[in-house]
């Protein structure tokens, strides 16, 4: 995926940032606010791995350029609890409301396909340009520094199918606008965007006014 370069800026916690909920789903402030507990787990252990995964995503100084500071979720993958708790979360959140979901190149895959399994629905890589094998629908969108395009296959997602569009961080939000975009010129409707890390100061929930939006953390 084309990214969105991240200025610096300091990091202060939220536990859970959401807006509009879907209707049926609990959200308040300060805990772990949408996690499906799996067996054995109670409330407090969840939201202590929701804890454990927002600590383990450090910050890159000048990466990959200086005055960029880059969010690296690889440490939050390796922690098989931080991992999961972060998955339930995600995927409670739409659980009954989306049929497809679509995941961003390259570190939405990550999130993406485990939350379809959760939900119990099909997985829709959305990549760049030319790295789909058969026929596509793209769509080019502007960066701050050019121009990037996406893809997906014409055939990923049936009319009227709800989808739900998930990356690991929302920036100046151009990718995800896009891929709702995408989405729509198929046919299908976009259920929401379902983001790990939400960096609020670049304010890129604005370039999707209307949208259902759902971030697990944000700084």
């Amino acid at each position: 995926m084309s990214r969105e370069s991240v200025s610096r800026e300091s990091v202060s916690r939220e536990s859970v940032f959401r807006e509009a909920a879907p209707p049926g789903v609990c959200v308040r402030g300060g805990g772990a606010s949408g996690v499906e507990k799996g067996e054995g787990m109670t409330d407090t252990s969840a939201s202590e791995a929701l804890d454990r995964a927002f600590g383990l995503i450090r910050e890159i100084r000048d990466y990959p350029k200086p005055g960029i500071g880059f969010k690296d979720i690889t440490p939050l993958l390796a922690d098989p609890l931080a991992f999961g708790a972060v998955v339930d979360s995600m995927a409670e959140a739409w659980r009954g409301q989306v049929d497809v979901v679509a995941g961003i190149e390259a570190r939405g895959f990550v999130l993406a396909a485990p939350i379809a399994l959760a939900l119990g629905v099909g997985f829709v890589p959305v990549r760049k340009s030319g790295k789909l094998p058969h026929e596509t629908l793209g769509v080019e969108y502007s960066l701050e520094y050019g121009t990037a395009a996406i893809e997906m296959h014409v055939d990923a997602v049936r009319p009227d199918q709800r989808v739900l569009v998930v990356d690991d961080v929302l920036a100046t939000g151009g990718t995800a606008a896009a891929t709702c975009e995408l989405v729509e010129r198929v046919g299908a409707r976009v259920a929401g965007v379902s983001v790990l890390l939400e960096l609020g100061f670049l304010a890129g929930r604005d370039r999707m006014p209307g949208r259902e939006l759902s971030a697990l953390f944000r700084v």
